[in-house]
């Protein structure tokens, strides 16, 4: 009673609800400056370069005129608020799985609903994920090289450095990684809310050049600008794309700040921003003459330029940041998930499990994003292989958020058929004005997405015949327990733990130590690792124990798709359960499979060997699950595929 009383009167005490607010309030600050630098870093960069590709499409061969302008700059603000504002945030950031976002979140949320036949949403979630790899290389390209190119504008005979410096810069990027994001990650929010003001605020300067570039946002000009000129204006509709990219984000880092933060950011200062700034380089053209270069730099006063530039080139580069951190996640939850080999990743910070660094993955990253940039040299060239990426994985977010809604959310057919065509026919929109741009780099998006799918397809697909080959040959485990308990071998103190994929049947570990050894333990445990639907487990659901007789125990842990599993702190849980699990008396005994191509293979020889490469270059798995490399006993066996 008297515990009841004190909570009503803290609850009742103004001063202490006074705190609580301002708390929360510099809470959703914090998330809402850190949403801006993280989530709208690749979208806010989109204003260097997305309108004056835009304008050069849709000229085509002649001048470039009023009607250009006014089409374009209408283009660029519906594309805006129907894609982003409406479909990202209004629907797509409603679909989170237990406070997660991105592609395969959404893919795992969808294929939960069905028990089974759910390949074909696993074989779209792999197509969503292959493409934003595809992004992950091509933003840090594109961006920081049209940041640097802006030295052009204040010194043309710096050209020839271009490439280099962003080289330099792109290095510099991709070598930092291994230290963690968190202490840039500080800066990060307020570097880009400068940014979005600087670019809101010389966009408003310049609308007063020629008010009559506000009559574009009116939808009538971007419609009329298709139907009077499609040929060209097709061409405009793909580089108008260039606009929306990074959308994704929003979804994708839902995890990270909540969907208020992120949306709030988007309506008060994003949204507004860019808009500014695309009417004011529309509004310059139109009285400076329409065959400026570069508009968004030739725009900006002389005192500002070198500032501009500096600060474009610090936006690119947390920019890209935010992209290749995404690539990080992504790729863990494809190894959790199975979609990928184990790969090896290292935290970067003690408080937040989410800052982790993949050596493997950087270091992808960095050689294509390098060959990028000497191969394409321009911005403008590396424009034509930005859309198709990101298009592709919108049409997957569109088809897996139509499961949603009628699946989960239990809408009415006719219901989410409206929105969800209305999405797929603007995605399909861009989606046509990009491919036909692959001569010009589409190819690059393709070839990189194809290269991707084929790893993930290959893993899947042999993972999934080696699991049938394995399970044929082994023995069922309730007839192991059964024997050993009416002729136990020489029985030795303590505990050893076998780690199977298949809790049915002996671990081949276990087999192998009764062959060749002779004894058995004084406590068994036969340990399944699972990987739940869901980013994260709660510790309550974490373990669950059977007990077959007083040698064998049956223990599975469960880790979500964003969890990096460790087998030992998950197994000081089990002390609740009954089992008085210490680490200086448990042996850890892992099969370590040699695999070897079979003459005869339900996958084709190129495959069968593609797949054996794969194995071999996982991550360890001692290192994987962070088992004590003193605790363990690797037992190897040799299996054909």
């Amino acid at each position: 009673m008297a515990d009841s009383q004190d909570i009503d009167a803290v609850t009742d005490d103004p001063t202490t609800a006074d705190e609580n607010n301002d708390h929360s309030k510099e809470s959703f600050l914090l998330l809402l400056i850190g949403a801006i630098g993280v989530v709208y870093g690749d979208i806010g960069t989109s204003p260097i370069y997305a309108f004056r590709e835009a304008l050069r499409a849709g000229a085509g061969n002649h001048d470039i005129l009023k009607n250009d302008v006014y089409g374009v700059i209408s283009l660029i603000f519906w594309a805006l608020l129907l894609i982003v504002t409406i479909k990202y945030v209004v629907f797509v950031l409603r679909a989170d799985n237990n406070g997660e976002g991105g592609i395969l979140s959404l893919m795992a949320l969808a294929r939960s609903t069905f028990r089974k036949r759910g390949g074909w949403v696993l074989g779209i979630g792999i197509l969503g994920a292959s493409l934003f790899f595809g992004d992950a290389v091509i933003t840090p390209a594109v961006s920081v090289l049209s940041a640097v190119e802006g030295m052009e504008v204040v010194a043309p005979d710096l050209e020839p450095f271009v490439v280099p410096l962003t080289l330099v810069i792109l290095v510099a990027l991709f070598a930092v990684q291994k230290f963690g994001t968190g202490k840039v990650a500080i800066v990060f929010g307020p570097i880009t809310l400068v940014w979005f003001l600087a670019l809101g605020g010389f966009g408003l300067f310049h609308i007063f050049d020629d008010l009559t570039i506000l009559k574009s946002l009116l939808p009538w000009y971007a419609i009329s600008y298709i139907v009077s000129n499609p040929a060209t204006s097709f061409a405009a509709v793909g580089a108008v794309f260039l606009a929306v990219t990074g959308a994704e984000a929003l979804y994708a880092d839902l995890g990270h700040f909540g969907r208020r933060p992120i949306v709030a950011a988007w309506l008060w200062i994003v949204f507004p921003c860019l808009v500014l700034n695309y009417l004011g380089q529309g509004a310059f053209i139109l009285s400076h003459g329409r065959n400026t270069v570069n508009p968004f730099y030739q725009m900006l006063p002389e005192w500002s330029l070198i500032p501009m530039i500096v600060l474009a080139t610090m936006a690119t580069v947390i920019a890209s940041q935010a992209v290749i951190t995404g690539a990080f996640s992504l790729a863990r939850q494809a190894v959790q998930l199975n979609i990928l080999p184990r790969l090896e990743i290292l935290h970067t910070s003690e408080k937040n499990l989410g800052q982790i660094y993949m050596p493997r993955v950087n270091l992808l990253l960095a050689v294509i994003v390098i060959c990028l940039v000497i191969g394409f040299e321009k911005s403008s060239n590396l424009a034509a292989a930005y859309g198709i990426s990101v298009t592709g994985n919108m049409i997957v977010t569109t088809s897996l958020l139509f499961i949603v809604m009628k699946r989960i959310w239990k809408w009415r057919l006719a219901l989410c058929l409206v929105p969800t065509i209305a999405f797929l026919c603007l995605d399909f929109l861009f989606f046509s004005a990009n491919v036909v741009k692959i001569h010009e780099g589409g190819w690059f998006s393709v070839g990189l997405a194809c290269s991707v799918i084929l790893v993930m397809w290959t893993w899947v697909r042999g993972s999934r015949h080696l699991f049938k080959k394995t399970r044929k040959a082994e023995v069922p485990l309730d007839l192991i327990v059964n024997k050993m308990a009416e002729k136990p071998p020489i029985i030795v103190p303590g505990t050893a733990v076998f780690l199977t994929s298949d809790p049915k049947s002996a671990p081949s570990a276990l087999m192998h130590s009764l062959k060749h050894y002779k004894v058995l333990h004084e406590n068994n445990v036969i340990l399944t690792v699972n990987t739940a639907s869901t980013p994260r487990v709660p510790a309550v659901d974490r373990a669950r124990v059977s007990q077959f007789n007083e040698r064998f125990m049956q223990v599975t842990l469960t880790f979500g798709y964003m969890e990096q599993p460790n087998i030992p702190k998950a197994l000081a849980i089990c002390r609740k359960l009954g089992w008085k699990f210490d680490i200086m008396t448990t042996s850890f005994f892992l099969s370590r499979r040699s695999i070897k191509p079979a003459a005869k293979s339900d996958m084709p020889m190129w495959q069968d060997k593609f797949y054996i490469f794969l194995a071999r270059t996982a991550a360890d798995a001692t290192e994987y699950f962070q088992i004590p490399t003193g605790r363990v006993v690797e037992i190897g066996t040799q299996i054909t595929v």
